[in-house]
């Protein structure tokens, strides 16, 4: 799909406000309500724009802890990568898995709410997840950027 410079506008609006209602960003793009939702919908057609969605402050509920592990499995069995992808993603403290290509196979990102709970899972849930090599845990400090807009 070719993105003009009207969606790339209106997608700005969107990451910098994604609750405006259709008229509001239309006014702020410089379009009319029926224009401005017709290109909203091209751009979900396209899976360019995939949805809107709440995004949470877990510190503000109490989860103060944030572990990013990152995951060499033993690859002699041929179905460790399916088998550990299937544990981990049954951990509901685990909100985040991904894959890499080279030394680390999988990184899985934990909220916990203190180290004693970090510690409880990691205990329990983690070194109980299968075909694990080797296992290197990355404690956040600091956000010095979060975030997923992007330039436009």
């Amino acid at each position: 799909m070719h993105v003009d410079d009207i969606d790339r506008r209106l997608l700005r609006q969107l990451q910098a406000d994604p609750t405006l209602a259709t008229a509001e960003l239309a006014e702020r793009a410089g379009l009319t309500p029926a224009t401005c939702w017709r290109r909203l919908e091209k751009l979900r057609q396209a899976g360019v724009l995939k949805g809107q969605r709440a995004v949470i402050d877990w510190r503000a509920l109490g989860y103060a802890v944030e572990v990013s592990l990152r995951v060499s499995l033993d690859k002699t069995d041929p179905r460790a990568f399916d088998e550990f992808i299937a544990a981990a993603r049954a951990v509901p403290e685990v909100y985040e898995i991904q894959t890499f290509l080279g030394r680390v196979d999988v990184r899985l990102n934990i909220l916990a709410r203190d180290m004693a709970h970090y510690q409880e899972i990691y205990r329990e849930r983690i070194l109980t997840l299968p075909h694990i090599a080797d296992i290197e845990a990355l404690m956040l400090v600091s956000d010095i950027k979060r975030g997923e807009a992007l330039p436009l």
